[in-house]
C-alpha cells in the first residue's frame, strides 16, 4: 500500500498505540453482558420465527460521537439476527484505533482515519494489507455555548479560533458584536471547554480552524488539545456538553447529536454566508470531499474541504469511520463483520441513525463504495 499523502500530520502516533489500548477486561465485560434477548419482545419473536442463522459476537471500540448511532445500529442488526451480538465500548477514537492496532478489538469506530504509520502498525494484527477506513457516520460538530436567552450567534473561523485560544475572552467583544448586531451580548467572561481525551472530534475541529484561519490557529490538526492553552477540559463529547451546560458563559465543540436546546449554537461563516449546523448541511460538505491520495482500492479515507464551494455546506464536520481488518483468520468473524458492515451503510441503517441522532445519510457514491469495501473483507 502506498502511503497517503496529506499535508497535516495525523493525530495518534506510536506514543499512544499501546498506552491507550483498551484493557482486555473491559472487552470481556462487554461480551459477557446481556440476556438472551436484550432487545425485548421483538427480538424474541424474530428468534422464534427463525430466519437468520448468523451467530457470534463482534466487538468494537472507539468514537463517543458514534455511540448513539451505534445503539441504533445494534438494535436494528440484532433484531434481524437474534443470535448475533455487537458489543461496542465508547472509549474515544484514539482508544479505538489503538485497540485495533494492538489486536484488542474486531473493529474500531473513529472520527479520524488510520494514517500511514498506523496502517503499518495494524498489519501485525490485520495482515499484510492492513485495514480499511469505511465512512459510516456523518455529523456536524457544533460550536455550542451557554448564554441564557441567546440561541444562535454568527461566528467566522478567525473569531472561533481566537475564542478558544483566549484572545477573545468576553462575549461582548467587538469581533463578536460586529457579526451579531442584533444580539444583546452580555459583559461576561468566556470559558472555553475542550476534550481531555485524544479525540477525533478534536482533530476535525482543529483541522477546520487551521485550514480556514491558520494565522489565528497556527497549530496543525491534532486529536490532543494544545497543552499550553488554559482551557477547561472534560472527557468525551458528553462530558464537554455537560460541563458547558453547568457553566454560564462557557463554549465548547461537540458532536451535534449531543447538543440539546439548553445550549446555543454558532452559525459558521462559509464564503459570504453564515451556515447553521445541521445533518443536511454536513452531508453537503462530505459529499464534496475527495479520497485521500495513495490509499488502497477499498480504503475510503476522505479529505474534507473545510472551505467548500457548495451553497449551504457546513464544514465543521466529521466523517466517522468503522475500521475493519482487510482479512481475519476466523471465517465466522468475517461473516459477522460483513453482515454488520452492510447493515450500517444500508439505506435502512443510515435512515435509522439519521432519525435517531440527526446524522446525515451517506451520499450515494460513498454508499456504493462502502458496500464494495465490506465485500472485499476476506479470510486469510
Amino acid at each position: 500500500m502506498t502511503e497517503p499523502q496529506r499535508a497535516p500530520r495525523r493525530l495518534l502516533r506510536t506514543r499512544a498505540l499501546r498506552a491507550a489500548a483498551v484493557p482486555a477486561a473491559a472487552l470481556l465485560a462487554l461480551t459477557g453482558c446481556g440476556s438472551d434477548y436484550p432487545l425485548g419482545e421483538e427480538q424474541r419473536r424474530a428468534a422464534e420465527q427463525g430466519g437468520s442463522d448468523l451467530s457470534g459476537i463482534l466487538t468494537g471500540v472507539g468514537s463517543s460521537a458514534q455511540n448513539a448511532a451505534m445503539l441504533t445500529w445494534r438494535s436494528g442488526f440484532e433484531s434481524e439476527h437474534p443470535d448475533a451480538r455487537v458489543q461496542y465500548l465508547s472509549a474515544g477514537s484514539g482508544a479505538g484505533r489503538s485497540a485495533l492496532v494492538g489486536g484488542g478489538t474486531d473493529f474500531a469506530g473513529s472520527d479520524a482515519y488510520l494514517d500511514a504509520e498506523e496502517q503499518e502498525e495494524v498489519r501485525q494484527f490485520c495482515g499484510p494489507e492492513g485495514a480499511l477506513n469505511i465512512p459510516v457516520y456523518i455529523s456536524p460538530i457544533s460550536v455550542a455555548f451557554n448564554l441564557p436567552g441567546i440561541q444562535e450567534l454568527n461566528l467566522d473561523a478567525t473569531t472561533i479560533a481566537q475564542i478558544f485560544r483566549g484572545g477573545i475572552d468576553r462575549w461582548d467583544d467587538p469581533a463578536i458584536a460586529r457579526q451579531n448586531p442584533e444580539a444583546d451580548l452580555p459583559d461576561l467572561r468566556i470559558t472555553p471547554i475542550a476534550r481531555a481525551d485524544d479525540s477525533g472530534t478534536t482533530e476535525n475541529f482543529t483541522d477546520y480552524l487551521h485550514a480556514v484561519a491558520p494565522e489565528a490557529w497556527p497549530d496543525e490538526e491534532d486529536g490532543s488539545w494544545p497543552a499550553e492553552l488554559p482551557t477547561e477540559r472534560a472527557q468525551g463529547n458528553a462530558g464537554v456538553v455537560s460541563l458547558t451546560g453547568e457553566t454560564r458563559g462557557a463554549v465548547t465543540y461537540a458532536d451535534d447529536s449531543l447538543v440539546d436546546e439548553s445550549l446555543g449554537k454558532a452559525r459558521v461563516k462559509v464564503g459570504d454566508e453564515y451556515v447553521a449546523v445541521s445533518g443536511e448541511a454536513a452531508g453537503r460538505a462530505v459529499g464534496a470531499a475527495t479520497r485521500v491520495e495513495g490509499t488502497a482500492e477499498h480504503d475510503i479515507a476522505l479529505d474534507i474541504d473545510r472551505e467548500p464551494d457548495v451553497p449551504g455546506a457546513y464544514p465543521v464536520v466529521l466523517a466517522s469511520y468503522h475500521i475493519y481488518c482487510t482479512s481475519y483468520e476466523d471465517p465466522a468473524l468475517v461473516e459477522l463483520a460483513q453482515a454488520f458492515g452492510h447493515y450500517v451503510v444500508s439505506e435502512e441503517g443510515q435512515r435509522a441513525s439519521s432519525e435517531a441522532v440527526k446524522s446525515a445519510p451517506l451520499p450515494e457514491n460513498l454508499t456504493a463504495e462502502a458496500h464494495a469495501a465490506i465485500d472485499s473483507i476476506r479470510v486469510r
